[in-house]
């Protein structure tokens, strides 16, 4: 089992509301700013620093638990995409492949952080409203760390996550709808059964804030791996936002900490409008209902840090349809990258906007891959040609 000594990082000086920018102690807050939530306009709460290091050198101590116990999560490929491009119509084009994290997703920079927030704040049991990666990441690092994890899941969930989970040890429960999942979730955590990892909220705000800091560790990775060529767009896979609000949030502190200047604009790319209809004018706490294959960004909730992040760093939200979003996974994977449907769709969201003129000609643009395709369940009528 690992260690739950305190290891929080000695910079961290409390906990600030990315709405009301009220400040709170450090502490357990599993709904949000209390202010917020109290006025019905629920918001996440970030963890605040007081200052940072001169320097990048050592990454770690800009996070919450700098010697947090890790599966090698973190340090993924900037894969350079020259002939991709030329065809989509920008200067350069990187794939920044998450895929290569230990359960094969982003959400391993997350669970880390939580897992260790549970140890040391005496929970024996983690927990998360999910239906693929960020369950088996969960499980994954609960297993590690030698706690009990709980993933409240549907009854339609993908028979490879649902394998990945069970290997690991954790507890799998089916909710027949995703709302009720949060119910389930929310019951638990409430009665101090269990200690979350996802929101369990309606409206909804982000996952727990200790994992949520850990998704800031990609800016600072792409600061570091583009070096002088820096990049002009950083296009994110998005459904609640953890991720892309991590970005915004990572490069804001490198900015504030003077080793960089304006942040590159961050476009957050969802299955059917939701985010999209936020910054036109909807209010964010409503229901965004749709359908598609791309369960991973999927989901009928906008949370207020999805309006942050892209207000912070001048970006843009684009929705993209299923067909055009194969093409682009077999595309990719015809360049070496085989990436989960939803995680291709950062690509066709790029093509999205370099049509609007939203990225120009003379962008520099990161694609976040955030997942690998490999444990994606699909079934294909073709069978395998036999060699006998």
């Amino acid at each position: 089992m690992l260690s739950s000594e305190p290891r929080l990082n000695p910079r961290v000086s409390g906990m600030r509301c990315i709405r009301c920018h009220a400040v709170f102690a450090v502490a357990d807050y599993f709904e949000g700013c209390p202010a917020c939530l109290e006025q019905n306009m629920p918001a996440s709460l970030a963890i605040e620093y007081e200052e940072f290091p001169c320097c990048l050198e050592r990454p770690s101590e800009w996070q919450v638990y700098p010697s947090c116990p890790t599966l090698g999560e973190g340090n993924t490929p900037l894969v350079g995409m020259d002939e991709l491009a030329h065809e989509v119509g920008v200067r350069a084009l990187h794939v920044k492949n998450e895929g290569t994290n230990p359960t094969g997703s982003h959400k391993d920079r997350m669970s880390r952080f939580v897992v260790q927030r549970a140890l040391q704040s005496g929970a024996s049991t983690v927990a998360a409203a999910s239906s693929g990666n960020a369950g088996v990441s969960l499980a994954a690092y609960a297993a590690q760390a030698g706690l009990d994890c709980v993933i409240v899941t549907t009854p339609e969930m993908n028979p490879n996550w649902r394998r990945a989970i069970e290997m690991h040890g954790a507890t799998l429960l089916a909710a027949q709808t995703p709302q009720r999942r949060w119910q389930v979730l929310a019951d638990r955590v409430r009665a101090g059964d269990w200690y979350p990892a996802t929101n369990f909220i309606v409206p909804a705000v982000g996952s727990n804030p200790f994992g949520v800091d850990g998704y800031r560790s990609l800016a600072f990775e792409l600061f570091l791996q583009l070096g002088a060529q820096t990049c002009s767009d950083v296009v994110v896979p998005t459904s609640r936002a953890d991720l892309l609000w991590g970005i915004a949030r990572g490069y804001r502190d490198l900015q504030r900490s003077g080793l960089s200047g304006e942040p590159p604009r961050i476009h957050a790319v969802e299955p059917f409008a939701r985010i999209s209809r936020v910054l036109a004018g909807a209010d964010y706490r409503g229901h965004f209902e749709g359908h598609s294959a791309l369960t991973s960004i999927g989901g009928s909730t906008v949370t207020y840090q999805a309006v942050e992040a892209i207000a912070a760093c001048g970006g843009s939200a684009v929705a993209v349809e299923e067909e055009p979003t194969y093409d682009d996974q077999a595309r990719l994977a015809r360049y070496g990258l085989y990436l989960e449907l939803s995680s291709a769709a950062a690509l066709t969201g790029l093509r999205k906007l370099v049509a609007q003129r939203t990225v120009g000609r003379e962008a520099a643009v990161v694609l976040v891959g955030t997942s690998s395709g490999a444990s994606e369940y699909r079934a294909f009528p073709n069978a395998i040609a036999s060699t006998d």
